[in-house]
């Protein structure tokens, strides 16, 4: 494996006490993501301890990821998922060695909430864990029907998510503990070879740069989250979350475009929109098409089409 080391980090710039039209005039158009500090969080960044969430949350049970491993990865599924009461889950998140534990003593833990239903239901704070719910003051930097979905996280110390975008807009909301964040802008997509909405690359700090030698030209986007942070992450830019310490996050999702752009059976908030796919779907009949011609002749006319595709999509407005 090469090293990381001397890839620049572009740190992410941070704004004190931004008002909702500060956010809406200045800083949301830009399409960046930035860190907020010093929003009115309510009283959960010092009422959400351990003891305070097993008692007010109770034995509901949920259902988790339990890795062995630091890096959690979703393409190779790495961790396996099990159900546990709400309280014993949280204590055990907590913990950097089990008396009880599925798999080994130091197996991690990361919960993020779910509806009742998945596939037809989203995660939504208020309905899953309503107890828990007004404790926390989401900022409502967006229209009350543009809202999505509000999911609740609790990670265990050192587990790190894969890397990932989402096609909506959302806050990363620090409730308790710190957090790294790595992220990549979506023009830097053609370096962190996808699978889906998911990077292959699994170790952002160490990659192996024989296998995705190309990942080295991707621009590293980086903050550290404290205690009552919030990380605005617009859709389409890739994230990959670092839990330093025990701690619980709030994501609250919501659509920055007309809501029939969105593939309705999305709960997730991760579906590419729905003219995407279609897209995607006629590209892949294109390219079946093509197979039905010599090596020489596929090879020009995909060429022709790359070339079609940059004209017709590629955008200078971005940088």
């Amino acid at each position: 494996m090469l090293s990381m080391e001397k890839q620049p980090v572009i740190p992410l710039s941070q704004h004190t006490g931004v008002t909702r039209e500060r956010f809406l005039q200045n800083i949301y158009p830009l399409r960046e993501p930035v860190v907020l500090k010093g929003i009115d969080l309510g009283p959960c960044t010092t009422k959400w301890t351990v003891d305070y969430l097993s008692q007010a949350a109770g034995n509901k049970e949920v259902k988790v990821h339990v890795s062995t491993v630091p890096q959690m990865d979703f393409l190779s599924k790495n961790f396996v998922y099990r159900t546990l009461p709400f309280d014993v889950f949280v204590r055990r998140a907590a913990e950097a060695k089990h008396t009880e534990y599925f798999i080994a003593e130091d197996e991690k833990y990361y919960l993020r909430s779910l509806g009742e239903d998945p596939r037809k239901e989203i995660a939504d704070l208020r309905k899953q864990f309503p107890v828990l719910a007004d404790d926390i003051w989401i900022p409502e930097y967006f229209e009350k029907e543009q809202f999505f979905s509000t999911v609740f996280r609790i990670s265990s110390a050192g587990l790190q998510l894969w890397t990932h975008y989402d096609v909506m807009d959302n806050f990363l909301i620090q409730v308790t503990g710190k957090k790294q964040v790595v992220l990549f802008s979506p023009r830097d997509a053609p370096y962190l070879y996808l699978s889906g909405t998911k990077s292959e690359v699994l170790d952002v700090d160490q990659p192996d740069l024989k296998k995705y030698p190309l990942f080295a030209k991707a621009r590293r986007y980086q903050c550290h989250l404290e205690a009552g942070d919030i990380l605005f992450i617009p859709a389409l830019w890739f994230h990959n979350v670092t839990s330093l310490e025990f701690g619980i996050g709030v994501n609250v999702f919501w659509r920055h475009l007309p809501s029939e752009c969105y593939d309705k059976t999305d709960t997730y908030g991760n579906k590419d929109l729905a003219a995407a796919s279609r897209a995607v779907q006629i590209l892949d009949r294109a390219l079946k098409t093509l197979e039905e011609l010599p090596e020489e002749y596929r090879d020009f006319y995909g060429r022709r089409m790359v070339l079609r595709i940059q004209e017709k999509t590629y955008s200078n407005n971005y940088h």
